[in-house]
């Protein structure tokens, strides 16, 4: 059966939306992953977004916890339900039907599409809310609904904010399986398993605590699939369905080991945690030092770790993708088009890890010794910043012993670190903004934006804001503040394309930004603007221009990767700007010369091509069925605007040209690393394209005077050449040594001219066995020493220092080849004297 086809054709047929799950990595800074079901409609449970049309919705979305606040990571292997990526299905109502066609649409499903018996099943629900209790005896029992408190069944998405009681389903695993003292409705043992909740999202939570009721009550519910599959399929832990064994069987097959329950907690951690890095890679994220990416590295680590428990000590991790892509891409297409790239990036940072992992574990085998119960902090610490080992990991080895680990200290060395990387950071200067939009969206709505169309409109002021978003009633002249606009042609900062710049009346535009998809402008104000005027509002037309080429340009670019590279591309983050494009995408390693070139090559013969830009608007789904790329980073409305330019197609909001002839030349100006498996190249377009072109014409021009040329290359292979004849010059010189032997040994020391001073050193170390070689040499009145000593009890480093505190100097080295400087160049001859000396009575000794 599968259970998360069904759950969505049953609410569809129940006048749901069926909306596909949002990316791991939400459009909400409070949270680090996606953890539950509800968060991609977060904004319209709040009143920040309207309502939907239709107002019922249904989804299974990817969810990840792995850390934050939702963090299970330390029990997932452990536990029979713990995961760090599982799916979530949910179907939500947003002021439209509430407890009663909740309540009966759960249990239609649990008892008729899933067919579970109703013997096995129990409710439970607030012990305020008799509605609910009253709704439920329609379908069950008096007997198996169970009333518990806030603990258990009160729901709330902060201190403040909309709240509500909830009601859960349970299903008895059986008395016979589980009969512990736990086992029993509200204990903690497994026998009663939770399978629904159903969210009533009825009030309003205030900061004083008070419980104010909604005037639109919503519905907000979540189903754990892998939970349900294990009960259809008779299992007791989710890794025993057929949604993971697979993954244990390739694993058994790697290590040539059999899996067995008790003791696969190592098999289950790798399942879970290939889950988890597929879909994160396949979205975007890369492996990083910091924040969501560092969580990735963690969880990758993790397996690897106890990969290595199961004798896997070489890279594993990628040879399970292929395996994970069978299990899922049926659902989410979009991992066999990422699969090869993502492969390629986890067996990266496999290389990395495991050429440290044997250095680790030394040291933490080591400090084993010296631990009773427990593990110091210190050592903990040098594991995660030398070796990379996660605090999670070691505690995780050490778990398995019973020890625990100084938890207190390696906070307090964080803590250090953490400030040191702060004090030397300057950061970006950015700001979250909080101020009265909810009151605007309440009060105007969205405002419309016709700089599609428009770069010139009059413009009726809506609102007035003071730089802190508080509403004012005007601003007075020289005052800088925020404007509301009944429609505006100022396009915001938005999807990597900076915004516009102009004049409101006389006054300037210095910034436009969004929030709640509020467009606002920030204005010097060179007159008073107060609300209800109605005023000219014109854009800076040249730099909307460039930035209209340099943003339809990223997509030719986009394309050219895409047919270049390959299809596992991805964009990663953009920004366009009128003078230059950056363009952040997914890919493993850095970009040949040959590669750049045909690159450049291909997106300039596309703009060539003068293809007419092709705008249209269309349903998401439309959109992506029509082969338009989109971003897993990006939250779209249901209708989107779809970007056509010859052969590429993307969903884009930005500003274009209307043909690509309009770009002009485009040049790569630099590529380089962001991160592991992602990539950056810097390009320009049009005028910049021309100042950048003109700048080599220019040097160009001044390399051919200097070299008193017409043909650069050659003037350079000329000059190239008198360089390599005056080195081999100068290595010929060194030939010039005079050696002595002493007992079997060469010796040299003395001072030289015009030679070069390290290629005579290697070039007696060449040539004899065993050689003390000890060179001294004068420039600008300061004396350079070099020493080699091979297959002799002399070391380099006592000679140099010897010889340079002789002149007044000192130095250092290695045993084998040191160097030092010397300041009395008239004490030279006499230290050179008595270092030959003192070699000469070494080695007859």
């Amino acid at each position: 059966m599968d259970v998360r086809k069904e759950f969505l054709e049953f609410f569809k047929s129940k006048g749901h939306t069926v909306t596909p799950s949002s990316a791991l990595v939400p459009d909400d800074e409070s949270l680090l992953f996606t953890n539950a079901g509800m968060v991609p409609f977060k904004r319209i449970f709040t009143g920040d977004e309207p309502r939907p049309n239709p107002p019922r919705k249904t989804s299974c979305q990817t969810c990840i916890r792995a850390g934050g606040k939702h963090n299970d990571l330390d029990n997932v292997g452990y536990t029979a339900r713990h995961h760090t990526f599982f799916e979530m299905l949910g179907n939500f109502s947003f002021g439209d039907y509430f407890k009663k066609e909740a309540i009966a649409y759960a249990w239609e499903f649990v008892t008729e599409v899933l067919k579970l018996p109703k013997d096995r099943l129990y409710v439970t629900v607030h012990t305020s809310d008799e509605e609910a209790y009253k709704l439920w005896q329609e379908h069950i029992q008096k007997d198996r609904i169970y009333k518990f408190g806030d603990k258990d069944n009160f729901w709330q998405m902060g201190d403040t904010g909309p709240c509500g009681p909830c009601s859960e389903i349970f299903y008895d695993q059986g008395e016979e399986h589980f009969n512990s003292d736990e086992d029993y409705m509200g204990g903690d043992g497994d026998r009663f398993l939770e399978i629904w909740n159903l969210v009533f999202m009825q009030y309003e939570r205030s900061s004083d605590g008070k419980l104010s009721p909604l005037p639109k009550p919503s519905i907000d519910t979540g189903m754990g699939l892998e939970r349900v599959v294990a009960i259809k399929e008779g299992k007791f832990s989710n890794f025993d369905t057929s949604l993971f064994m697979p993954l244990i069987k390739e694993i058994e097959k790697l290590c040539k080991k059999t899996y067995e329950y008790e003791s696969g907690a190592s098999y289950r951690v790798i399942a879970d945690h290939i889950r988890s890095s597929v879909f994160l890679l396949a979205q975007g994220l890369s492996f990083d030092k910091e924040g969501r990416g560092y969580v990735l590295r963690r969880i990758l680590r993790r397996a690897l770790r106890h990969g290595y428990l199961l004798g896997l000590k070489e890279p594993f991790m990628y040879k399970l993708v292929d395996k994970v892509c069978d299990l899922m891409s049926e659902h989410y297409t979009y991992l066999n088009e990422k699969k090869e790239n993502v492969k390629e990036q986890i067996l990266l940072e496999e290389e990395r890890f495991l050429s440290t992992i044997e250095n680790g574990l030394e040291i933490f085998n080591e400090e084993l010794k010296n631990t009773k119960e427990v593990f110091s902090g210190e050592v903990a610490f040098k594991l995660y910043d030398t070796y990379g080992f996660p605090l999670d990991l070691t505690t995780d080895m050490l778990r398995e012993l019973n020890l625990k680990v100084d938890e207190n200290k390696f906070d307090e060395l964080m803590n250090e670190q953490k400030n040191r990387a702060k004090a030397s950071w300057k950061g970006s200067g950015d700001k979250v903004a909080s101020g009265d939009f909810k009151i605007l969206l309440e009060e105007f709505g969205v405002n419309s934006f016709v700089g599609y169309e428009y770069l010139e409109n009059k413009s009726k002021v809506l609102a007035v804001l003071d730089e802190n978003f508080k509403k004012n009633t005007a601003l007075k002249k020289g005052e800088k503040g925020w404007i509301m606009l009944d429609k505006t042609p100022f396009y915001a900062t938005s999807g990597g394309q900076i915004a516009d710049s102009g004049e409101l009346g006389n006054s300037k535009i210095l910034d436009v930004a969004k929030f709640l998809d509020i467009n606002l402008c920030l204005v010097l104000a060179n007159e008073e603007i107060k609300t209800n005027d109605e005023l000219f509002a014109k854009v800076d037309k040249e730099k909307r221009m460039q930035i209209a080429r340099h943003h339809s340009a990223t997509h030719l670019l986009h394309y050219a990767l895409r047919k270049i590279l390959g299809p596992h591309i991805a964009q990663a983050g953009s920004l366009v700007e009128e003078n230059k494009l950056r363009f952040d995408f997914t890919h493993s390693k850095a970009l040949s010369e040959a590669e750049l070139t045909k690159i450049e090559e291909l997106v300039n013969s596309l703009i060539i091509k003068a293809d007419e830009a092709v705008l249209e608007t269309m349903p998401l789904q439309k959109a992506k069925d029509s082969g338009a790329i989109a971003l897993f980073s990006e939250k779209y409305q249901d209708n989107v605007r779809v970007l056509t330019l010859g052969d590429s197609k993307e969903l884009c909001g930005g500003t274009h040209v209307k043909n690509t002839s309009e770009i002009g030349s485009f040049y790569i100006v630099k590529e380089s690393g962001v991160s592991a498996g992602v990539r950056r190249i810097e390009a320009v377009v049009s005028k910049a394209a021309l100042k950048y072109a003109k700048h080599f014409i220019n040097e160009s021009m001044l390399l051919k005077t200097e070299l008193k040329t017409n043909d650069n290359l050659l003037g350079v292979k000329k000059l190239k050449d008198e360089i390599n004849k005056l080195k081999n010059e100068l290595r010929n010189n060194s030939t010039n040594l005079e050696f002595k032997d002493v007992k079997g040994i060469k010796i040299c020391v003395c001072e030289l001219k015009n030679s070069d001073i390290k290629a005579a050193i290697d070039e007696a170390k060449n040539k004899f066995e065993s050689v003390v070689v000890l060179l001294a040499q004068v420039k600008d009145d300061k004396i350079s020493f070099a020493c080699a000593c091979k297959n002799t009890k002399l070391k380099a480093v006592d000679l140099v220092k010897y010889v340079a505190t002789l002149t007044g100097g000192n130095g250092g080295g290695k045993d084998d080849f040191a160097t030092a400087g010397g300041k009395d160049v008239k004490k030279l001859d006499e230290a050179l004297k008595k270092a030959y000396e003192k070699i000469q009575e070494a080695l007859v000794e």
